[in-house]
């Protein structure tokens, strides 16, 4: 699959174009493997965004999933936001993530 163009830190140009395969081949092609539960986060993410229109801080996002933050932050090994939006199309998270 071609991906759509990507900005310097591997975000969507335009969010426009995202479907989950997109989303996916993003993932795929950066090295990154993107289990259920990841997935199921993602989905949440753009569930979030659609409902709020803003990429949670990871403190709200936590609250919304009903899970404490370190278990995000376990699942993901990293600072989950960024992967987060950048494979569900969504902005990039502004302030600490």
């Amino acid at each position: 699959m071609e991906l759509p163009d990507r900005d310097g830190d591997g975000y969507l140009a335009d969010m426009s174009v995202w479907t989950e395969e997109i989303g996916r081949a993003m993932a795929d092609a950066d090295g990154y493997t993107l289990d259920d539960a990841k997935w199921a986060q993602i989905m949440k993410a753009r569930e979030y965004f659609e409902e709020f229109g803003s990429v949670p801080p990871i403190r709200k996002f936590a609250k919304y999933l009903g899970e404490e933050q370190n278990t995000v932050f376990k699942l993901w090994m990293t600072g989950p936001m960024k992967p987060i939006t950048k494979y569900g199309g969504l902005p990039k998270p502004t302030g600490c993530v």
